[in-house]
């Protein structure tokens, strides 16, 4: 009969670990308050207020609900690991090894969730896409990643709200906004931003030459209700109004009544074609502004400034996060981290976690040693 008992100790241990970045002893505190909270009569009454309340819970829920399940998945093979030996059956070791490697897996998944330790990580993210360096070709790269994004999102279970488009000339997109939302969306995205660098054999170049393009992504954390964290000063604002120029159903509603916002002390511009109104498409607008604003205002703390200035600079040779190479070898890499695969069509496809969690890595690394 196989012994499990190492294995099944170090699950356990992981477990306990588990108990600690999920704060289940906080949750089990705070999970009381909130339903006390969410079965007030007067509750919607304050609808921002409202959501807060529900959506805390949810994920309050959905973590200890989480635990509790694979603690008693941990019970469970433990007493079934202990009567195996008692009885000396070697006819349960296939169940005992399965539900081990199940159990292993989870929490090799889970402990991702330990990476997140920012202030806004469980926030959703507003992002933006922009086409560099490249002519047609990083149009078509800023359109490419746009999509590597979707997919990703999709298989995640993140929802993508696009606000903006601006079409390429020939080709792809010279400008997309985007909301990112659901739970941690912007403590994964977060590694994104920054210039990514595209080499292939151009599809736009009738000689077949190779061509390098670049293409910028910038990340934000977004919140709904902004009037606590910022202060607009609307004279430094300039508001500009125009017909949308979405493709429709592809990317976005096509409306008479966007709307353009510019800081004009710090150059972020924000947009929004997408609703119905050009109030509500202000507002969207307005909603981003602020967020991009207090990102801006938080890296300046920390003496990051390179960050989110509306045009990202030098979005070209020498300034790119990542490159993703697909000619005249295979190769995507990031060049903070070192991570690295020959995957490319697989990245592209939507497989981009894995340079997510090696980012969360490298950052808690270098906080660390410091």
């Amino acid at each position: 009969m196989q012994d499990f008992t190492d294995q099944i100790a170090a699950i356990r241990s992981r477990l306990d670990e588990a108990a600690g970045y999920l704060r289940v002893a906080e949750l089990e505190r705070r999970q009381p308050q909130l339903e006390a909270e969410a079965s007030r009569p007067d509750l919607w009454d304050d609808q921002d207020k409202a959501r807060l309340v529900t959506s805390e819970l949810a994920s309050v829920n959905e973590d200890l609900e989480l635990f509790a399940r694979l603690a008693g998945e941990v019970d469970d093979v433990e007493t079934l690991h202990e009567m195996a030996r008692e009885e000396d059956d070697e006819s349960l070791e296939p169940e005992i090894s399965t539900a081990a490697g199940g159990l292993e897996a989870e929490l090799d998944e889970l402990e991702m969730r330990s990476l997140f330790t920012g202030e806004f990580d469980e926030r959703d993210a507003v992002c933006q896409v922009k086409s560099g360096e490249g002519g047609t070709d990083a149009q078509d790269w800023a359109e490419m990643l746009m999509r590597m994004y979707g997919r990703w999102a999709d298989r995640r279970g993140l929802q993508v709200e696009v606000t903006a488009v601006s079409e390429g000339t020939e080709a792809g997109l010279n400008n997309v906004e985007f909301i990112l939302k659901g739970r941690h969306a912007y403590g994964l995205m977060q590694s994104e931003h920054g210039v990514h660098r595209l080499v292939r054999i151009s599809p736009f170049n009738n000689e077949g030459k190779r061509q390098t393009a670049f293409s910028a992504v910038q990340v934000a954390p977004f919140f709904e209700a902004v009037s606590d964290e910022i202060e607009i000063d609307e004279k430094e604002l300039r508001i500009d109004t125009y017909r949308s120029s979405g493709a429709g159903g592809q990317h976005v509603n096509v409306t008479d009544s966007a709307v353009r916002i510019t800081h004009l002390p710090t150059g972020v511009v924000t947009s929004c074609q997408n609703e119905r109104s050009q109030h509500q498409n202000k507002d969207r607008a307005m909603q981003m502004m602020a967020a991009k604003l207090l990102d801006l205002e938080r890296k300046k703390q920390r003496d990051e400034i390179a960050g989110i200035t509306g045009e990202q600079q030098n979005v070209g040779f020498g300034s790119q996060i990542r490159s993703y190479v697909m000619q005249p070898y295979q190769m995507v890499k990031d060049l903070r981290t070192e991570h690295e695969t020959a995957q490319v069509e697989q990245v592209l496809n939507g497989e981009v976690e894995q340079f997510m969690e090696a980012y969360l890595r490298w950052t808690r690394a270098r906080d660390d040693s410091t």
